[in-house]
């Protein structure tokens, strides 16, 4: 059987990524979002998501290039005086594995995090992390961990197989691709090992900013079988901020694709049946 999760991320980084998501709710496929809790437009995205109750939002955790929740004196080995991540994902990477100090401040900002989208009063649908930082097994353990008290049940597993990619058009497998594919799975023995439902594939990640509407619908028409999640990266309008983190994504030829015919057409030829994270939850 073929299932998929339609998303997208980065909701509550920008009033035009809010509009976006709304819009493709509504009009379009999604069905499914990552709020960032400390992003500039995270109020706004609440509003909204309060207004469309079969929209379902999980936590998109910052620990890499975005805001931190708690104050920066509260985690001044985290971020600078500014309360954003730094981006050199590498570093990170390292501090986070070796020096307890860090890990402490760390563990600190993952349960803030959970606790604010808590006190937004929606319902936890499910977990992952900014540029997929889960992957790191410090960040990963900590969202569990984090997650678990606060009635996670599911976790994305960025695990993105070649073949269909191949099929849907031009795509050149690297070392680095199938070294991420087999790290995966430690992510994924976390998950399983506390309980938690992950997606058996993720689509989003080597054409990320570039799910336009002729790759993703040929890639709907080959979805291979099992539960897979197709994120995206949507926004109505490219302002400035979008422009300087994001500089070369196409947000809005993504907000057009997850409304586009062509792409209903190709799950529809594929067979796959849209679902949610709590569908796929409750059901296991």
């Amino acid at each position: 059987m073929k299932r998929v999760i339609i998303s997208a991320d980065d909701f509550g980084l920008s009033e035009e990524v809010n509009e976006a998501i709304e819009i493709a709710h509504r009009d379009g496929l999604l069905s499914t979002a990552s709020l960032m809790v400390s992003g500039p437009a995270a109020a706004d995205a609440v509003r909204r998501a309060k207004k469309l109750p079969d929209l379902r939002v999980g936590l998109h955790l910052v620990a890499i290039e975005g805001p931190a929740t708690l104050p920066p004196a509260d985690i001044p080995l985290l971020v600078p005086q500014d309360g954003q991540f730094p981006s050199d994902q590498l570093k990170l990477g390292v501090e986070y594995f070796f020096r307890p100090a860090v890990r402490r401040e760390l563990a600190a900002e993952i349960e803030a995090q959970f606790r604010a989208f808590a006190a937004t009063g929606l319902a936890l649908d499910h977990a992952n992390a900014h540029k997929h930082m889960h992957l790191h097994p410090t960040v990963g353990r900590y969202m569990i961990e984090s997650g678990l008290r606060h009635g996670l049940r599911a976790i994305r597993v960025p695990l993105e197989p070649p073949e269909p990619l191949y099929a849907a058009g031009t795509y050149t497998d690297t070392l680095g691709d199938a070294a991420l594919r087999r790290w995966t799975g430690l992510l994924r023995h976390q998950a399983h090992k506390a309980g938690l439902v992950t997606n058996d594939w993720c689509f989003g990640l080597a054409w990320s900013g570039h799910m336009t509407t002729d790759r993703v619908s040929a890639l709907a028409a080959h979805l291979p079988d099992g539960l897979s999640e197709i994120y995206f990266h949507p926004a109505t309008a490219k302002n400035r901020l979008l422009q300087r983190l994001m500089p070369t994504y196409e947000h809005e030829a993504e907000f057009r694709t997850l409304c586009a015919p062509g792409f209903r057409s190709g799950l529809t030829h594929s067979g796959a049946v849209p679902t949610t994270w709590t569908d796929v939850a409750r059901a296991s």
